[in-house]
């Protein structure tokens, strides 16, 4: 188990829910293969293992737990497809871990709405889809609850409305317009070149502070300045506010912590000969 980072009131811990496969080429858009393939090795479909990786943060009042994983509603064809692997009741477990409940969870900010972030927002219970947390305030910007109840055809097979819609239906869903924050110390941070109101949350107290990228920065391969994904709807946005966001915390010493690298957690970084370069590493699987 990794241990967990104090910042001031709050403690942080990275918790790990299982792993999935998506497209190499996908993950890195126009970057070549043999460039990625070096430390995101592809299997015969041309997957890349990818984590399921949240954030809890913690002051012994509020529990707030940083997305939601893949959930349990997929059907068996597209856990093939995704390569999933997870234990049953994947964030339960994880929370178990560390001595918690799904029903101590007093928040969950989802970065964005795509499955893989908000699948485990909502589970099957008595034959009805409900809010897995059921004591917990669920955030997301408007302008990401508009494009996920609407969305384009380059993004609609990323979201599945039973995860979230449910949400609002049992009054659990709180609608954010842009930045701001949730509680003393912890502040959302809007990135929309992934996809619109992609949250990033910032946490700051005692000195240090901690940002989950989310999929604006999904792994540490991703921390080359080029290295952006062909999911993105904007992806010289996204160049933008990596440029943005890893000066800043290069110059402060921030950790950063990542939504799918398979194998870290988290990271400070420093300006590098080729844009970034890790100097500290935060735990591990």
């Amino acid at each position: 188990m990794i241990s967990p980072l104090d910042l001031g009131s709050w403690t942080i811990r990275p918790l790990h829910s299982g792993t999935f496969g998506l497209d190499g080429g996908a993950m890195f858009g126009s970057v070549p293969r043999v460039l990625w393939e070096r430390t995101n090795p592809a299997d015969e479909a041309n997957r890349i293992k990818l984590a399921c990786r949240h954030l809890l943060i913690d002051n012994g009042h509020r529990r707030v737990l940083v997305d939601a994983g893949m959930g349990n509603k997929l059907s068996e064809k597209e856990v093939r497809i995704f390569r999933i692997e997870q234990p049953e009741d994947a964030l339960d477990a994880a929370l178990k871990e560390v001595g918690l409940s799904s029903e101590k969870v007093t928040d969950v900010i989802l970065t964005h709405l795509h499955f893989d972030h908000a699948g485990g927002a909502t589970i099957i219970e008595g034959g009805e889809i409900v809010p897995a947390f059921p004591n917990a305030t669920y955030y997301t910007q408007r302008a990401q609850w508009e494009l996920a109840k609407s969305p384009s055809l380059k993004d609609r097979a990323s979201f599945i409305q039973d995860d979230f819609i449910p949400l609002e239906h049992h009054g659990r869903l709180q609608i954010l317009d842009g930045p701001g924050e949730i509680a003393p110390g912890i502040n959302i941070l809007v990135s929309d070149g992934h996809t619109d109101g992609h949250q990033m949350v910032k946490v700051t107290g005692g000195g240090e502070t901690a940002v989950f990228m989310g999929d604006t920065i999904p792994t540490t391969t991703h921390l080359r300045l080029p290295f952006i994904m062909g999911y993105d709807l904007r992806p010289l946005q996204t160049l933008e506010e990596k440029q943005k966001l890893l000066a800043q915390a290069a110059k402060e010493g921030w950790w950063l912590f990542f939504d799918h690298d398979p194998a870290v957690p988290g990271i400070k970084v420093k300006p590098g000969e080729k844009d970034y370069e890790i100097v500290e590493r935060y735990g591990g699987l």
